[in-house]
Protein backbone atom coordinates (compact mmCIF):
# COMPACT_ATOMS: atom_id res chain seq x y z
CA UNK A 1 0.00 0.00 0.00
CA UNK A 2 1.25 3.49 -0.89
CA UNK A 3 2.63 5.66 1.90
CA UNK A 4 -0.03 8.19 0.93
CA UNK A 5 -2.85 5.74 1.64
CA UNK A 6 -4.62 4.89 4.86
CA UNK A 7 -4.66 1.26 5.93
CA UNK A 8 -8.24 0.11 6.76
CA UNK A 9 -8.49 -0.91 10.41
CA UNK A 10 -10.62 -3.89 11.32
CA UNK A 11 -11.26 -2.75 14.89
CA UNK A 12 -12.84 0.46 13.52
CA UNK A 13 -14.96 -1.48 11.03
CA UNK A 14 -13.34 0.38 8.12
CA UNK A 15 -14.20 -0.69 4.57
CA UNK A 16 -13.10 2.09 2.24
CA UNK A 17 -15.33 2.71 -0.76
CA UNK A 18 -13.32 2.69 -3.99
CA UNK A 19 -16.09 3.01 -6.60
CA UNK A 20 -16.19 6.65 -7.70
CA UNK A 21 -19.62 6.35 -9.32
CA UNK A 22 -21.25 5.07 -6.13
CA UNK A 23 -19.47 7.76 -4.12
CA UNK A 24 -20.87 10.40 -6.47
CA UNK A 25 -24.40 8.97 -6.21
CA UNK A 26 -24.30 9.04 -2.39
CA UNK A 27 -22.87 12.58 -2.36
CA UNK A 28 -25.69 13.76 -4.66
CA UNK A 29 -28.45 12.31 -2.46
CA UNK A 30 -28.91 15.34 -0.18
CA UNK A 31 -29.62 17.70 -3.09
CA UNK A 32 -31.70 15.06 -4.88
CA UNK A 33 -33.79 14.72 -1.69
CA UNK A 34 -34.22 18.49 -1.37
CA UNK A 35 -31.59 19.22 1.29
CA UNK A 36 -28.94 21.87 0.53
CA UNK A 37 -27.72 22.77 4.01
CA UNK A 38 -24.47 22.02 5.86
CA UNK A 39 -23.32 18.43 6.23
CA UNK A 40 -21.29 16.48 8.75
CA UNK A 41 -19.54 13.52 7.15
CA UNK A 42 -18.90 10.67 9.57
CA UNK A 43 -15.83 8.48 8.99
CA UNK A 44 -14.55 10.04 5.75
CA UNK A 45 -11.47 7.80 5.65
CA UNK A 46 -9.58 8.94 2.55
CA UNK A 47 -12.28 11.34 1.38
CA UNK A 48 -13.85 9.43 -1.50
CA UNK A 49 -17.24 10.96 -0.62
CA UNK A 50 -15.74 14.22 0.59
CA UNK A 51 -14.57 15.45 -2.80
CA UNK A 52 -18.05 15.00 -4.29
CA UNK A 53 -19.84 16.65 -1.36
CA UNK A 54 -17.64 19.75 -1.26
CA UNK A 55 -18.91 21.54 -4.40
CA UNK A 56 -22.50 21.65 -3.11
CA UNK A 57 -22.41 21.85 0.68
CA UNK A 58 -20.70 23.46 3.63
CA UNK A 59 -18.89 20.44 5.05
CA UNK A 60 -17.32 19.34 8.33
CA UNK A 61 -15.65 15.96 8.81
CA UNK A 62 -15.77 13.73 11.90
CA UNK A 63 -12.99 11.15 12.02
CA UNK A 64 -11.79 8.96 14.89
CA UNK A 65 -8.83 7.38 13.05
CA UNK A 66 -5.67 9.47 13.55
CA UNK A 67 -4.08 8.14 10.35
CA UNK A 68 -7.12 9.22 8.35
CA UNK A 69 -7.03 12.63 10.03
CA UNK A 70 -3.44 13.17 8.83
CA UNK A 71 -4.43 12.14 5.29
CA UNK A 72 -7.51 14.38 5.25
CA UNK A 73 -5.63 17.41 6.56
CA UNK A 74 -3.12 16.97 3.74
CA UNK A 75 -5.64 16.46 0.93
CA UNK A 76 -8.56 18.58 2.19
CA UNK A 77 -6.87 21.34 4.23
CA UNK A 78 -9.84 23.67 3.73
CA UNK A 79 -12.30 21.33 5.46
CA UNK A 80 -12.69 21.50 9.26
CA UNK A 81 -12.26 18.17 11.07
CA UNK A 82 -13.72 17.07 14.37
CA UNK A 83 -11.17 14.57 15.65
CA UNK A 84 -13.14 12.10 17.72
CA UNK A 85 -16.01 9.68 18.09
CA UNK A 86 -19.32 10.89 16.64
CA UNK A 87 -21.21 8.80 19.19
CA UNK A 88 -19.62 10.77 22.04
CA UNK A 89 -20.02 14.24 20.54
CA UNK A 90 -22.08 16.92 22.19
CA UNK A 91 -23.50 18.22 18.93
CA UNK A 92 -24.27 21.62 20.45
CA UNK A 93 -20.55 22.22 21.01
CA UNK A 94 -20.13 22.31 17.22
CA UNK A 95 -23.49 23.34 15.76
CA UNK A 96 -25.95 26.05 16.72
CA UNK A 97 -28.02 25.54 13.57
CA UNK A 98 -29.43 22.37 11.97
CA UNK A 99 -27.11 20.20 9.90
CA UNK A 100 -27.31 16.99 7.85
CA UNK A 101 -25.36 13.78 8.36
CA UNK A 102 -23.75 11.72 5.60
CA UNK A 103 -21.26 8.86 5.45
CA UNK A 104 -20.12 5.39 4.60
CA UNK A 105 -20.96 4.27 8.12
CA UNK A 106 -18.94 1.59 9.93
CA UNK A 107 -21.18 -1.47 10.18
CA UNK A 108 -20.25 -2.20 13.79
CA UNK A 109 -21.74 1.09 15.04
CA UNK A 110 -24.37 1.87 12.38
CA UNK A 111 -27.38 1.27 14.63
CA UNK A 112 -25.75 3.45 17.31
CA UNK A 113 -25.31 6.21 14.72
CA UNK A 114 -29.04 6.07 13.96
CA UNK A 115 -29.94 6.26 17.65
CA UNK A 116 -27.52 9.19 18.09
CA UNK A 117 -29.27 10.97 15.19
CA UNK A 118 -32.62 10.25 16.87
CA UNK A 119 -31.33 11.71 20.12
CA UNK A 120 -30.35 14.89 18.24
CA UNK A 121 -33.28 14.81 15.80
CA UNK A 122 -34.21 18.46 16.43
CA UNK A 123 -30.81 19.41 14.97
CA UNK A 124 -30.72 16.87 12.12
CA UNK A 125 -33.30 17.45 9.36
CA UNK A 126 -31.59 15.06 6.94
CA UNK A 127 -29.23 12.08 6.93
CA UNK A 128 -28.07 9.62 4.29
CA UNK A 129 -25.40 7.05 3.73
CA UNK A 130 -24.26 3.49 3.43
CA UNK A 131 -25.15 0.76 5.91
CA UNK A 132 -24.89 -3.00 5.96
CA UNK A 133 -27.84 -4.00 3.75
CA UNK A 134 -29.57 -5.90 6.55
CA UNK A 135 -29.47 -2.80 8.77
CA UNK A 136 -30.58 -0.49 5.94
CA UNK A 137 -33.57 -2.74 5.28
CA UNK A 138 -34.46 -2.85 8.97
CA UNK A 139 -34.46 0.94 9.21
CA UNK A 140 -36.59 1.34 6.08
CA UNK A 141 -38.84 -1.69 6.56
CA UNK A 142 -42.65 -1.30 6.63
CA UNK A 143 -44.80 -3.09 9.18
CA UNK A 144 -45.70 -6.66 8.28
CA UNK A 145 -42.18 -7.63 7.23
CA UNK A 146 -39.72 -9.75 9.18
CA UNK A 147 -37.14 -6.92 9.21
CA UNK A 148 -39.56 -4.49 10.90
CA UNK A 149 -38.53 -3.81 14.48
CA UNK A 150 -37.53 -1.27 17.13
CA UNK A 151 -35.20 0.76 14.90
CA UNK A 152 -37.83 0.80 12.12
CA UNK A 153 -40.57 2.25 14.33
CA UNK A 154 -38.39 4.76 16.17
CA UNK A 155 -36.69 6.06 13.01
CA UNK A 156 -39.89 6.23 10.94
CA UNK A 157 -41.61 8.11 13.76
CA UNK A 158 -39.42 11.14 13.05
CA UNK A 159 -38.07 10.57 9.53
CA UNK A 160 -39.32 9.61 6.09
CA UNK A 161 -36.95 6.73 5.25
CA UNK A 162 -36.10 5.76 1.66
CA UNK A 163 -34.05 2.74 0.57
CA UNK A 164 -32.22 3.90 -2.57
CA UNK A 165 -29.96 1.10 -3.82
CA UNK A 166 -27.88 -1.96 -2.92
CA UNK A 167 -24.08 -2.00 -3.17
CA UNK A 168 -22.00 -5.11 -3.84
CA UNK A 169 -19.08 -6.23 -1.70
CA UNK A 170 -16.43 -5.75 -4.38
CA UNK A 171 -16.51 -1.95 -4.39
CA UNK A 172 -14.79 -1.76 -1.00
CA UNK A 173 -11.24 -2.21 0.25
CA UNK A 174 -11.20 -4.61 1.99
CA UNK A 175 -14.48 -6.13 0.74
CA UNK A 176 -16.97 -6.86 3.56
CA UNK A 177 -18.67 -10.24 3.75
CA UNK A 178 -22.11 -8.72 3.18
CA UNK A 179 -23.82 -6.37 0.76
CA UNK A 180 -24.54 -2.75 1.65
CA UNK A 181 -27.58 -0.54 1.28
CA UNK A 182 -27.88 3.22 0.82
CA UNK A 183 -30.76 4.98 2.56
CA UNK A 184 -31.87 8.53 3.32
CA UNK A 185 -33.75 10.00 6.28
CA UNK A 186 -35.77 13.17 5.81
CA UNK A 187 -37.29 14.60 8.97
CA UNK A 188 -41.07 14.86 9.06
CA UNK A 189 -43.47 16.84 11.22
CA UNK A 190 -43.20 16.05 14.91
CA UNK A 191 -45.64 13.24 15.77
CA UNK A 192 -48.45 13.68 18.25
CA UNK A 193 -46.95 11.55 21.02
CA UNK A 194 -47.98 12.51 24.55
CA UNK A 195 -45.04 10.83 26.30
CA UNK A 196 -41.97 9.95 24.22
CA UNK A 197 -40.33 7.97 27.02
CA UNK A 198 -43.43 5.79 27.40
CA UNK A 199 -43.69 5.40 23.62
CA UNK A 200 -40.10 4.13 23.35
CA UNK A 201 -40.66 1.78 26.29
CA UNK A 202 -43.77 0.31 24.63
CA UNK A 203 -41.97 -0.23 21.30
CA UNK A 204 -38.91 -1.82 22.92
CA UNK A 205 -40.97 -4.01 25.26
CA UNK A 206 -43.15 -5.24 22.41
CA UNK A 207 -40.30 -6.13 20.04
CA UNK A 208 -38.07 -7.63 22.72
CA UNK A 209 -40.76 -10.33 22.92
CA UNK A 210 -41.76 -10.21 19.27
CA UNK A 211 -43.07 -13.78 19.15
CA UNK A 212 -45.66 -12.97 21.78
CA UNK A 213 -48.91 -11.13 21.21
CA UNK A 214 -49.02 -7.50 22.26
CA UNK A 215 -51.31 -8.53 25.12
CA UNK A 216 -48.70 -10.82 26.63
CA UNK A 217 -45.72 -8.54 26.08
CA UNK A 218 -47.37 -5.30 27.28
CA UNK A 219 -49.37 -6.70 30.20
CA UNK A 220 -46.93 -5.16 32.66
CA UNK A 221 -47.42 -1.70 31.16
CA UNK A 222 -51.24 -1.78 30.94
CA UNK A 223 -53.17 -1.99 34.19
CA UNK A 224 -56.61 -1.66 32.58
CA UNK A 225 -57.91 -5.22 32.06
CA UNK A 226 -60.75 -4.06 29.80
CA UNK A 227 -58.40 -2.17 27.51
CA UNK A 228 -56.26 -5.30 27.14
CA UNK A 229 -59.27 -6.93 25.45
CA UNK A 230 -58.91 -4.53 22.51
CA UNK A 231 -58.33 -6.22 19.14
CA UNK A 232 -54.88 -4.65 18.73
CA UNK A 233 -53.52 -6.74 21.60
CA UNK A 234 -54.23 -9.94 19.63
CA UNK A 235 -51.52 -8.93 17.15
CA UNK A 236 -47.77 -9.32 17.24
CA UNK A 237 -45.62 -6.19 17.13
CA UNK A 238 -44.55 -6.56 13.48
CA UNK A 239 -48.24 -6.28 12.52
CA UNK A 240 -48.59 -2.86 14.17
CA UNK A 241 -47.92 0.21 12.02
CA UNK A 242 -45.87 3.18 13.20
CA UNK A 243 -48.99 5.36 13.53
CA UNK A 244 -50.77 2.59 15.47
CA UNK A 245 -47.86 2.50 17.92
CA UNK A 246 -48.28 6.28 18.37
CA UNK A 247 -52.00 5.88 19.02
CA UNK A 248 -51.51 2.94 21.39
CA UNK A 249 -48.89 4.85 23.36
CA UNK A 250 -51.25 7.81 23.81
CA UNK A 251 -54.12 5.54 24.88
CA UNK A 252 -51.91 3.88 27.52
CA UNK A 253 -50.71 7.30 28.67
CA UNK A 254 -54.28 8.56 29.07
CA UNK A 255 -55.27 5.46 31.05
CA UNK A 256 -52.62 6.42 33.58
Amino acid sequence: MSKDKVKPKKYLGQHFLKDENIARKIAELPLNCGYNGPLLEIGPGMGVLTKYILPNHSLTLCEIDSESVVYLKKHYPQVPIIEGDFLRLNIHDYYQEPFGVIGNFPYNISSQIIFKILDDKEMVPFACGMFQREMAKRIASPHGSKEYGIISVLTQTYFDVTYHFTVDEGVFQPPPKVKSGVISLKRIAKPDILDEKLFKNIVKTAFNQRRKTMRNSLRGLVADVEFLKDEIFNKRPEEISVSQFHQLSNQIFNLR
